[in-house]
């Protein structure tokens, strides 16, 4: 028996393997992009809870280019809520110079907040 054969009616390589042929099939190449934190997490969160979702990207190639892009749409999100809150609270520079421990606990609170609402609009959808 061959190692290899190809089939005609769907263009299509195969490979012997024990006493079957199965198709040799390669996924599309993929450029690949960092991920950040939000990224790992929502893959994690598609992974776990869209699982169809999950695995038609995974094949068609287009996995890591979406978790790039929702990564950076989460980090501007992110930052843009904490200088918008940060403003509102009154957190500037002159309290952080006069008195940096509540100026420490607001940051730690309006960060808390905005990784919040950045889980809850993009990352856990």
């Amino acid at each position: 028996m061959d190692k290899y054969i190809f089939d005609e009616n769907n263009g299509l390589w195969y490979e012997l393997q024990g006493d079957y042929y199965i198709p040799c099939l390669i996924l599309s190449e993929e450029k690949t992009q960092p991920i950040g934190l939000w990224g790992q997490r929502h893959k994690q969160h598609i992974k776990d809870h869209k699982q169809f979702l999950y695995t038609t990207m995974l094949i068609e190639g287009t996995l890591n280019r979406y978790l790039a892009d929702i990564n950076q749409q989460a980090e501007q999100m992110f930052h843009r809520l904490i200088e918008e809150m940060a403003q509102k609270q009154g957190a500037t520079e002159q309290l952080k110079a006069e008195q940096p421990m509540e100026w420490i606990g607001l940051m730690n609170n309006i960060q808390a907040c905005a990784r919040e609402v950045v889980n809850s609009e993009l990352i856990y959808v």
